[in-house]
């Protein structure tokens, strides 16, 4: 249904975005366009009159932003350095967590959930405590989603898990990507 088209297009290009290495996108993915790229035509500019597709624009272009603006997402592409996984062993929940690290010491923390299904209590491994600010929902309302987040930010517990002594416990939204950044708490 187009409930899943969308929350999947938008999970992918977020994905993308957040993955170490280069961009590439190919004209009109950042629409939702459903037509094949026409070297003889323009894009589907017309499409943006419906919302989903504006969610999907509007997510692309903070994306793109959020990767020009935020180290942790580019400083270390090429590097071992720049990527640490929190946990890529949960295939019984088609969930994925990792870090995105810079020079500086700074990072961020990605939470991909691959499925329908929202995760409402999800403990992930974090190093040291701080509060972590959701800086990008891909299920926000403001993207076409249904809202499914943590209300902003979540704070560190003192839960041991993923080889890291503090934890945050984040409700995932479906077919849904987070991306949170510490703060001090």
């Amino acid at each position: 249904d187009d409930w899943q088209k969308f929350a999947n297009a938008r999970l992918l290009l977020a994905y993308q975005m957040s993955s170490p290495g280069k961009k590439l996108n190919f004209m009109g993915s950042e629409l939702g366009q459903r037509s094949e790229w026409n070297a003889g035509g323009e894009l589907d500019w017309w499409l943006l009159q419906h919302a989903p597709h504006a969610g999907l624009q509007r997510l692309a272009r903070d994306l793109n932003r959020l990767y020009r603006d935020t180290p942790a997402l580019h400083d270390l592409d090429f590097e071992s350095g720049g990527f640490a996984w929190s946990d890529c062993h949960d295939a019984d929940q088609s969930v994925l967590s990792y870090l995105r690290l810079a020079r500086d010491g700074s990072f961020v923390l990605v939470a991909l959930n691959f499925t329908p299904v929202p995760r409402e209590t999800y403990r992930i491994g974090v190093p040291g405590p701080a509060v972590y600010r959701e800086i990008v929902n891909s299920d926000a309302g403001f993207y076409g989603g249904g809202n499914v987040g943590n209300g902003g930010a979540v704070a560190t517990e003192p839960i041991a898990a993923h080889g890291h002594d503090n934890s945050i416990n984040l409700r995932l939204p479906p077919l849904g990507f987070l991306l949170l950044k510490p703060e001090a708490s």
